[in-house]
């Protein structure tokens, strides 16, 4: 009640009064326990319906099994639901709902005063702060009716409510509207940088330099040098092995079939033929016992797992492994420079550079360890590639596995790539890194745009329930 006693310490304008959620409510009542389900005569309005902050009545399901008396729990225009488990505290206000009852894990309050202003007191500081006093559990956070009834509420007349909530909703509507032009540019920035990717891919975005400058070989004649140096590697490498007479495996050709015709000088090519052609340029890392969570320590080598890679961003989330279990692990090794890919997920690949920060590293399951023929081949701009929409939704195709949708190691040798000279690769790397920088500072202005208008908001609305917002009117009848 800490936060209880301290709101009720403040000082509250002549004619308001210190009262609770349950003084100005009646019907707080807990919601129907059913299960949902797609069809019914009664929808089921719940604690995920509520949170984006308007409810979508198209989307709501049904009820599976019908309450025996369903207007106890039927929905009113005015009534206000509150979650309490899951998004605790959230809350919205019905207007004119369908034949709907809410669930058990939402509390519904009929209001005494103005709803609106209640509604609104629910979205405030002064509310907030009670409900982190007040939730309790351990697996799941929970505030129960009780505790909301017992909640304090500051309490001006009638028609200081009206004139708060008049105030307050002209005051929100240019905040929304803000809101939404923000809003708005972020999804625009996600878009404009797909567009710079699928440009990248398909040689618009270098197709200026590409005027001005005449490489001195195509990309047919580079690829064609990648795959002896490969072969030559190899034979090296087997050599040192003693294995003079193993027979060399061509690198997975890329499937052509449908693909678009290429800028002048670009040629396709696969995963597999621009690796670097040592054993284990292209590896996945250990399943089952041999890299379990038991296996991890607070400090040490690090493992690259799944959620480490982002697309071309590498997410620092650290899981270390004991040096004795890394060396018994090194063929999985990955080092900085390489290519780490996602193989797991509906949007596979996934691909990110590692960083010289990581230190010696090894590769989980589903994750990729790729090294580029960093003679010939421009790391970035391959890593750029992977992770564009038109090699993404070729690449679609081929994702199988129900509830875990991945590709496999074959699978990911096989992903048909576009490859221009080196000179242009550098070019389209260097564009690209240019231009994703810009936009990651636009959206960190405009995230924090929003973030001074929630600020705003919540600042409105400290001022909405201590008197501050609209000059009381001594003629009012005291609450």
């Amino acid at each position: 009640m800490r936060n209880a006693k301290k709101a009720e310490s403040r000082d509250l304008p002549d004619g308001w009064l210190w009262t609770t959620l349950g003084g100005v409510s009646f019907q707080v009542q807990y919601g129907w326990t059913t299960s949902a389900t797609a069809q019914g005569n009664i929808q089921l309005l719940r604690t995920t319906d509520i949170t984006s902050g308007a409810i979508e009545w198209s989307t709501v399901p049904y009820c599976l099994d019908e309450p025996t008396e369903p207007e106890k729990f039927f929905l009113r225009d005015g009534d206000i639901v509150i979650s309490r488990a899951g998004s605790v505290g959230a809350s919205i206000l019905v207007k004119s709902p369908p034949k709907a009852v809410f669930a058990s894990y939402l509390i519904r309050i009929r209001p005494l005063v103005e709803n609106q202003f209640l509604a609104y007191f629910l979205k405030s500081p002064q509310f907030w702060e009670q409900v982190h006093e007040k939730a309790v559990g351990i697996a799941l956070l929970n505030v129960n009716a009780s505790k909301l009834q017992q909640m304090i509420f500051p309490l001006p007349t009638l028609p200081e409510q009206k004139r708060i909530v008049q105030k307050l909703e002209e005051l929100f509507s240019e905040l929304d509207t803000a809101e939404t032009a923000l809003r708005n540019a972020l999804e625009k920035l996600k878009t404009y940088r797909r567009n710079v990717l699928k440009a990248a891919v398909q040689g618009d975005l270098s197709k200026a330099w590409r005027e001005q400058n005449k490489p001195p070989e195509s990309g047919a004649k580079l690829l064609e040098r990648i795959l002896i140096e490969r072969r030559k590697k190899w034979k090296t490498e087997q050599k040192a092995k003693g294995r003079e007479n193993a027979q060399y495996k061509e690198p997975a050709v890329p499937n052509t079939k449908g693909l678009p015709e290429l800028p002048e000088g670009w040629v396709w090519t696969s995963v597999e033929q621009l690796s670097d052609g040592t054993a284990n340029s292209i590896t996945d890392g250990p399943f089952g016992s041999n890299l379990k969570s038991s296996h991890y320590t607070d400090a040490g080598p690090r493992v690259v797992r799944l959620q480490n890679i982002a697309p071309y961003t590498f997410i620092d989330a650290k899981s270390h492994i004991s040096k004795e279990r890394y060396q018994d692990l090194i063929k999985h090794a990955i080092f900085a420079g390489d290519i780490a890919i996602r193989a797991l997920g509906e949007t596979a690949p996934t691909a990110c550079i590692i960083p010289k920060s990581l230190g010696r590293a090894i590769v989980k399951a589903d994750c990729i360890r790729y090294k580029v023929n960093g003679k010939f081949v421009n790391a970035k701009y391959i890593m750029y590639a992977l992770n564009s929409p038109p090699v993404q939704e070729k690449t679609t195709t081929l994702i199988h596995g129900v509830g875990r949708p991945r590709l496999n190691l074959g699978e990911i040798k096989s992903i048909t790539l576009p490859l221009p000279t080196l000179e242009e690769q550098n070019e389209i790397a260097r564009i690209i890194e240019e231009t994703l920088e810009k936009i990651l500072t636009t959206e960190k202005n405009t995230q924090e745009k929003l973030r001074q208008n929630e600020l705003l908001r919540q600042s409105i609305l400290e001022q909405a329930f201590t008197g501050q917002l609209v000059p009381q009117d001594p003629t009012d009848e005291p609450a």
